[in-house]
């Protein structure tokens, strides 16, 4: 089968973020599908031009057997309007450039919506080439900015309200990652049985690892996005608190709005026992994550949670047999589930604070158990392999019930 994935912001493990296409892409090609990934070279969270396209607008590569096309895309910062103009500019010359390279043609075409200006290039291009359609619901836009307090009666929020309606009538099915929004978008008039969940995973790790951070210290890491949403003032409180206490450090590996602001709280307040790093190519963060005592998940309790949760960084984490520290009060998050961690529903700093001091004086044995459980869960539900066998079956019910209409 020849598969189709269009993905603004897709990404190779020599860079920094999650990598779901990228997996899912070399595990469907060892079970003899050819797949092609078009995405945009401008990181997400750094905003950095990551290829030199010379006099060109797009750069096909061959990636461990990915036929990888990238689409140039104008720079932008933030969240404004350049965002919005880079987001259009990728739908716009993804639909223009990919008919003209002369690719053989798909079986099925599947659309990211990482935003849902790629997902209608991918309908666009579905439709020239006579295949089915897939829709993959990475976060639910407009429901999200609305959660984050814009107005629903926005021009923006209601151009974004209808596209979505239009593109969950046009898929053939609906991939979503969150494991509850399906009953987002049922409401919405979409049939139960056009909606499959297929979470984020990790691929089970069995490398062996280089020691990244101080073996003499009990070393509690974060990794990822550095936002709002990551609610990551709280772990700098802690290390406030904790400052006194030398054999506990704190490490925020990552980018995101609101690192400077941290990073200047930090050295007004002469921590000594936080350390702040840049991202990592995804291909080297596990040295990092095998090289902590506790991970660290936190997350602010916004309303955009109540349809669940997908995080990559928590399948990152279970990859390595780390014992997880998540504060949120999410109902039915994986730690519990797992029995991978320790789970603090209160934001109460001198109470996370207390457990991390007291997470840290357990014995290695019952840390080393916890890590296990989630290693063990990962593999047997969120390994890539597990949820290449659902995408699987998704892309062939797909273009079966294509053939028979």
């Amino acid at each position: 089968m020849n598969i189709w994935i269009i993905n603004h912001h897709a990404l190779t493990p020599d860079m920094s973020g999650g990598t779901r296409h990228y997996d899912f892409a070399k595990e469907l090609i060892s079970r003899g599908c050819k797949v092609t990934i078009v995405s945009s070279s401008i990181h997400y969270s750094t905003y950095k031009e990551l290829k030199e396209y010379e006099d060109k607008d797009y750069l096909i590569e061959d990636i461990d057997g990915i036929n990888w096309i990238w689409i140039k895309n104008p720079s932008y910062k933030g969240n404004g309007i350049n965002r919005v103009k880079n987001m259009l500019s990728f739908m716009r010359n993804t639909t223009r450039i990919i008919p003209t390279l002369k690719l053989e043609k798909p079986k099925i075409i599947i659309g990211s919506s990482v935003h849902l200006f790629a997902v209608y290039a991918a309908y666009r291009l579905s439709r020239k080439y006579k295949v089915p359609f897939i829709m993959e619901v990475r976060d639910l836009w407009p429901q999200t900015f609305i959660d984050m307090g814009i107005s629903k009666w926005h021009p923006f929020i209601l151009l974004l309200g209808y596209l979505e309606k239009f593109l969950y009538k046009k898929a053939d099915k609906i991939i979503t990652l969150l494991p509850k929004a399906n009953l987002y978008i049922e409401k919405l008039g979409v049939e139960k049985a056009k909606i499959v969940w297929i979470s984020n995973g990790a691929n089970v790790m069995t490398k062996e690892y280089k020691n990244m951070l101080d073996s003499e210290r009990f070393n509690v890491l974060y990794s990822g996005s550095v936002g709002l949403a990551n609610d990551l003032g709280i772990l700098v409180e802690v290390a406030s608190l904790l400052q006194n206490n030398n054999d506990i450090h704190f490490t925020i590996i990552g980018n995101g709005a609101m690192k400077e602001e941290l990073m200047t709280k930090t050295k007004a307040n002469n921590l000594a026992n936080i350390t702040f790093l840049d991202p990592v190519p995804k291909g080297d963060i596990y040295d990092y994550l095998f090289s902590a005592n506790l991970l660290y998940v936190g997350l602010k309790n916004l309303p955009l949670y109540r349809y669940g949760m997908s995080m990559n960084k928590i399948f990152d984490y279970m990859s390595v047999a780390k014992p997880i520290l998540f504060v949120s009060d999410i109902d039915e998050n994986i730690v519990d589930i797992a029995k991978c961690g320790f789970v603090e529903k209160s934001s109460n700093i001198k109470q996370i604070a207390k457990s991390i001091e007291l997470i840290s004086q357990m014995p290695s044995f019952e840390l080393e158990k916890l890590g296990k459980n989630g290693y063990d869960h990962l593999q047997n539900h969120y390994s890539i392999k597990v949820l290449c066998d659902k995408l699987e079956v998704v892309l062939k019910e797909a273009v079966n019930d294509k053939k028979s209409v």
